[in-house]
């Protein structure tokens, strides 16, 4: 059985549908809570490494220093050690950012249900096996990943975010997207992101979120479908 780490840096920032993906499959994560000040621990012990989201930016060190071991961590899990690895948001551009990417403010911030264009790698490669040209997603970020680090895969964009996923090394990769989302994220973020929604009209987050529910069914199958293929790529590794 994979002995799966999640690292989660918000109390709304949780592993929402991957979490009942792994309880599905008899797995109990062990979450550590960063932004509470839950020591990394011995990564030796698990094989698998989640990453979650974050209402943090991952240049803010001097505001939560944890970031800097955090980081540490990934490039040893990473770079070091090749094994498996899922960045979801922050979680991606943690990942970037620790493999000599760049991170920055987005161009063009995403709070949304967009359709995820995969890359003609990302067509072909065994993470999105099952999926067509393109697939829908939540995306809610105002920062992103500006460079791939060298070696990095581009898997898949958005219209307005040329980085919506990538791939480094045999197994580890990042979404800008959030594949955990659920309809009660989204009001989760409406209320301790309202900041981010000031350019949306008023009520814009419970449109939103009645876009999720409506959708649901395939937002939570396309999910289903990616843990899935990483979970099969992550045990061919691991084995």
């Amino acid at each position: 059985m994979p002995r799966v780490a999640i690292f989660q840096h918000a109390t709304n920032c949780h592993a929402g549908t991957l979490f009942g993906h792994l309880a599905a499959d008899g797995i109990v994560p062990t979450i550590v809570r960063l932004d509470r000040g839950d020591p990394i621990p011995d990564l030796n012990r698990f094989n698998i490494l989640m990453v979650m989201g974050g209402p943090m930016d991952v240049w803010q060190e001097d505001l939560h220093p944890w970031l800097k071991d955090e980081k540490a961590a990934i490039r040893t899990w990473v770079a070091e050690n090749d094994k498996p690895f899922l960045g979801v948001c922050l979680g991606h551009q943690l990942l970037a950012d620790a493999l000599g990417g760049k991170v920055g403010p987005a161009t063009v911030g995403e709070f949304n249900l967009l359709d995820i264009a995969l890359s003609e790698e990302g067509r072909r490669h065994p993470l999105y096996a099952g999926f067509g040209e393109s697939k829908r997603g939540v995306q809610w970020h105002g920062a992103e990943v500006k460079a791939m680090p060298d070696g990095g895969v581009l898997l898949a964009s958005t219209s307005d975010c040329p980085i919506a996923a990538f791939a480094y090394g045999s197994s580890a990769f990042g979404l800008q997207y959030h594949v955990e989302a659920t309809d009660q994220s989204i009001a989760d973020w409406s209320v301790s992101g309202a900041e981010a929604l000031r350019l949306h009209p008023p009520g814009y987050g419970g449109k939103l979120r009645k876009q999720v529910i409506e959708g649901f069914a395939e937002l939570l199958g396309n999910s289903r479908r990616l843990y899935d293929n990483f979970m099969r790529i992550a045990v061919e590794r691991i084995a």
